[in-house]
């Protein structure tokens, strides 16, 4: 039987492939800043050991990547396609990502968010992509609508059991239809300044 080889993907600027253990201490050095982790709805990293149990136990999993900076050959955020109550059917997924603070401004983000909600419409066959963020997170709520994201609805009590809270949390969608309409709209806009 033939070994699988590990998905990679990549962008201009990043390389996007599967979470290792060895990311430890690279992962920790962003994930343990109160900045990222609970915007996301998750409590930062205590120690470089936790960012090993995490990385094993819930980044190391199908259609989860590390974001690497080609320029550094080193992870700096995460970004995944996950299934979950919002996108529970087989032609939907769960866009999330997060980046560290350091990289912040920089459209790392929607970077490799886009070439995700690629994957999922060419490679995967989904037909749905989902997006949320949580009332406050502004940074989250940018990157969406730059990648054309369109709002749904409003939950006022969202459980956040790794916080222990509840929150607001917004719904957004992207369909394949919409993407491909984004796509060639931007397709013809490159052609026409050349």
């Amino acid at each position: 039987m033939r070994e699988e080889r590990p998905i990679i993907l990549e962008t201009e600027r990043l390389i996007l492939r599967p979470w290792y253990e060895s990311d430890a201490q690279e992962c920790f050095k962003y994930a343990c800043d109160p900045r990222v982790g609970p915007a996301a709805g998750w409590p930062p990293h205590t120690d470089v050991e936790n960012t090993r149990v995490i990385i094993r136990d819930v980044l190391a999993v199908p259609e989860t990547y590390a974001v690497v900076l080609k320029e550094t050959g080193l992870p700096i955020g995460s970004v995944g396609l996950h299934k979950n109550d919002l996108a529970s059917k087989d032609d939907e997924a769960e866009l999330g990502y997060w980046i560290g603070v350091p990289y912040w401004g920089r459209g790392i983000a929607p970077e490799a968010s886009r070439e995700m909600i690629r994957h999922a419409f060419e490679d995967l066959g989904l037909q749905r992509v989902w997006c949320g963020y949580y009332d406050g997170n502004e940074k989250s709520k940018r990157v969406q609508e730059k990648l054309g994201f369109k709002y749904q609805w409003t939950n006022e009590k969202v459980p956040v059991p790794q916080m222990g809270e509840t929150r607001k949390g917004h719904v957004n969608l992207l369909t394949k239809e919409e993407w491909l309409q984004s796509r060639d709209k931007n397709c013809l806009t490159e052609i026409r300044k050349q």
